[in-house]
């Protein structure tokens, strides 16, 4: 069985009158590269900078790796690494001058630094830039170069808020294949993002996260198979759609029915083996049909409806 890492139960945290967080519960695996999306203000830094020990919680509990949160803070500032959506570059420092400020703040001192940090710099492709000051570099190269320095400890968790934000395709792209490669390596990683197809081909699971709710988590393989489920169900027929439509109407699994000429899309509450029963049916009044199956629509437009219309959380 594999051990949870990450376990959140019940936390709320609130600002003044505003809960950013609301009952929040959630359990990340060891070695997950977990995709928590959602829209602006919707409390994901929150919930990263309580991950990462910088703020403190009203209510529930957090426990990392066995350590609960609010009495071995020091034990968990060890073991999880933070970058932040905004951070301190120092402009005036060249990229290997910024990263010896790190290694003496984190009191890493031994003979294998300098080695320590050309292998980092070398991983996030900016070995070449170490002799250049920072303010020179591009924004995905800062954006890296912090990555570099959130791994200076090795730590086993990684929680990064807005990895992609501000970059352009090929820097998103750089971003992504330097998190596979520590996803691959056993790290557990906790990317945030309001951009749902950023996250989609590189995490292993995702929870959607809505005024401080999380109202949908599970594997990617799971939320695919529930997107599907969700999106209407099209019909088209060649004759006979006053009996298809009667048919449907009694139906337990179709919650509506909408008719386009011989096009009908119907809300259809059921699984495949359902699908396959009314498709017989539809068959057996004699209709000849064009086509039969679910809409394609992809895991932007569940968003959008879950965003919108979900207030209870869903486990997959």
């Amino acid at each position: 069985m594999v051990s949870i890492v990450i376990d959140i139960d019940g936390v709320c945290k609130s600002y003044k009158n505003v809960k950013a967080l609301d009952n929040f519960s959630l359990h990340i695996d060891k070695g997950e590269l977990f995709g928590l999306i959602g829209p602006n203000g919707a409390g994901k830094t929150t919930f990263l900078k309580i991950l990462a020990g910088l703020l403190n919680i009203d209510e529930g509990k957090i426990t990392i790796d066995g350590n609960d949160m609010q009495k071995n803070r020091r034990k968990i500032s060890e073991i999880v690494g933070y970058m932040p959506d905004f951070f301190g570059v120092y402009d005036n420092l060249k990229v290997m001058e910024y990263m010896e400020f790190y290694c003496a703040a984190y009191y890493i001192y031994d003979g294998d630094t300098v080695k320590k940090i050309n292998n980092l710099l070398e991983r996030v492709g900016l070995l070449e830039k170490a002799d250049m000051y920072v303010d020179q570099l591009s924004r995905g190269m800062k954006q890296r170069l912090c990555l570099a320095r959130t791994l200076l400890q090795d730590p086993p968790i990684l929680v990064l808020d807005e990895p992609y934000s501000g970059l352009d395709v090929y820097n998103r792209n750089e971003m992504k294949r330097l998190l596979r490669e520590l996803s691959d390596t056993g790290k557990t990683i906790i990317v945030s993002s309001h951009i749902l197809n950023e996250m989609t081909d590189m995490c292993t699971s995702l929870g959607v996260i809505k005024a401080g709710r999380l109202v949908l988590t599970g594997n990617i393989d799971n939320i695919l198979e529930k997107v599907n489920n969700l999106n209407p169900l099209l019909i088209e027929v060649v004759d006979r759609e006053e009996e298809v439509i009667s048919l449907l109407k009694k139906t337990k699994e179709v919650k509506s029915i909408s008719i386009n000429g011989r096009k009908i899309q119907v809300e259809f509450d059921g699984n495949n083996e359902a699908e396959s029963i009314l498709l017989k049916n539809i068959i057996d009044t004699g209709a000849m049909i064009n086509f039969f199956g679910r809409e394609q629509r992809n895991l932007e437009g569940l968003f959008m409806d879950i965003t919108k219309k979900e207030k209870e959380k869903r486990i997959l």
